[in-house]
């Protein structure tokens, strides 16, 4: 696999979303690909509004079948927005919306649809059991996680086609965050080469997790808008406690 720099995406996957609000099939093929790398930060945000062990899953399932079914998309800016802020105020609502409609349900009613997104992520306050955790934070936290993971998983993918993955296992303990990866000299008799050649190895593969994280950011903003503030925002959500 190549080098995946983000300067080289012209046209983002979330660019290509808005500019067809929803209208075309690669329009939704796009969105669809962006909904399912970001799965896990959804079921973690519906696992605290009140949804049961098992229902975080399916209630994610319902909301990504209404946000692909439908067109969503008009009352989002094209010339602002990030694909992070748009999934989050859409879940904010949909959740809201499934309050709402639980509520009415018991009263013997139905709950009139609103639309899943505003195109921003305020405006919309769920009651969470008190000693939460803020779902702002849980989300951000999940969806800087996931990029990481994906991130991980090029690099794995780009071990196994360049028959690296040994030293692949042993040296991504350097690309963690919080944990101590160990000796470097420890790691250069497990993989039979010197300390030096393992310094420059760990010094190559963390340039490369930058390059892999920043592109994968670079899909989920419009074309244009700060890539870099969009890391500082993932490395700050990285250094939140996890979720209890």
């Amino acid at each position: 696999m190549g080098t995946t720099d983000s300067s080289t995406f012209v046209t983002t996957r979330w660019t290509r979303v808005l500019a067809a609000r929803g209208g075309s099939d690669a329009s939704r093929v796009a969105l669809s690909e962006l909904c399912s790398s970001y799965y896990g930060p959804v079921v973690a945000f519906l696992a605290h509004t009140g949804c049961g062990d098992d229902e975080p899953r399916e209630v994610a399932h319902d909301f990504f079948a209404r946000l692909l079914a439908r067109d969503e998309l008009a009352g989002v800016d094209p010339a602002r927005g990030r694909f992070r802020s748009y999934l989050l105020g859409a879940l904010k609502h949909f959740a809201a919306n499934r309050r709402v409609r639980a509520a009415r349900e018991k009263r013997g009613g139905d709950a009139e649809h609103q639309p899943l997104t505003t195109g921003t992520d305020t405006g919309t306050e769920l009651p969470i059991a008190a000693g939460a955790p803020c779902l702002e934070q849980v989300f951000d936290r999940e969806w800087a996680v996931a990029i990481v993971e994906r991130a991980l998983a090029v690099l794995a993918d780009e071990a196994a086609s360049a028959d690296t993955s040994e030293q692949f296992a042993v040296l991504k303990a350097w690309l963690s965050f919080g944990d101590i990866p160990g000796l470097q000299s420890d790691a250069a008799v497990r993989l039979g080469i010197n300390e030096g050649a393992v310094k420059v190895a760990v010094h190559r593969l963390r340039k490369r997790f930058r390059e892999v994280v920043r592109a994968e950011v670079a899909q989920t903003v419009p074309a244009g808008d700060d890539v870099e503030a969009e890391l500082h925002h993932l490395v700050e959500a990285l250094a939140l406690q996890p979720a209890g």
